[in-house]
């Protein structure tokens, strides 16, 4: 049975969950509105071994269920064109994870807010608390993850080490720690990345974030 969190932010998130179907194309208002980072994204998919749903604007929805009987792969290719997005904007698949039971690593971050000074600029946007791992003799950052704040119920990791620190297991420790704080704010902690990106796919599987089979789609 799917983590009622999980199904309530997929609900959220894209407008419908479960597909019904193999898939499904759902116009959401949420597509018209700011994300996490104040930017409008036109298109959110999540693709399940019982399904995918294709979350664009209302708008647009009628455009996007004229091609739901194609291949996905083909779907992908026309959407930017069926979204009147400009041409060189492309849909893309990636991988999507969750967890229930992140694995108890040694926590290896503070807490900190994102405009300390401390905190690099690809963090700036995440807003709230930032979990950042520092050089223990100099307090030099070395590693962060930032919370995606999706809704209530699902809350997205995003994980980044500086060069000079990988190779320290510093990244999955982050966000296995960073999970445990969304669980216990009652939300699930969601990891997404690209298909051939393989040091993030073994990040997430040693923190505890299984590939289950589940994919991401967006613009």
């Amino acid at each position: 049975m799917l983590d009622k969190r999980l199904y309530h932010h997929l609900v959220t998130w894209l407008g419908q969950w479960p597909a019904g179907k193999s898939l499904a194309v759902v116009g959401s208002e949420r597509r018209t509105q700011p994300a996490w980072d104040g930017k409008v994204y036109p298109m959110v998919g999540v693709g399940a071994p019982t399904g995918t749903v294709i979350s664009v604007p209302p708008p647009r929805a009628a455009a996007v269920r004229v091609l739901s009987d194609q291949p996905l792969d083909d779907l992908l290719a026309k959407l930017p064109t069926a979204l009147g997005l400009d041409a060189g904007r492309r849909a893309y698949r990636g991988v999507y994870r969750y967890s229930l039971d992140p694995v108890r690593l040694p926590e290896a971050g503070e807490w900190v807010p994102h405009d300390d000074a401390v905190v690099p600029e690809w963090l700036w946007p995440f807003g709230g608390d930032v979990l950042i791992a520092r050089d223990p003799d100099t307090g030099e950052y070395l590693a962060g993850v930032g919370i995606k704040r999706h809704d209530a119920h699902g809350n997205e990791l995003s994980v980044g080490t500086e060069a000079a620190a990988r190779g320290r297991g510093l990244a999955r420790r982050l966000v296995a720690q960073a999970a445990r704080r969304v669980l216990d704010e009652g939300a699930v902690p969601t990891y997404l990345h690209a298909l051939d990106n393989n040091a993030s796919a073994k990040v997430a599987e040693a923190a505890g974030f299984p590939d289950r089979g589940w994919s991401v789609y967006g613009i």
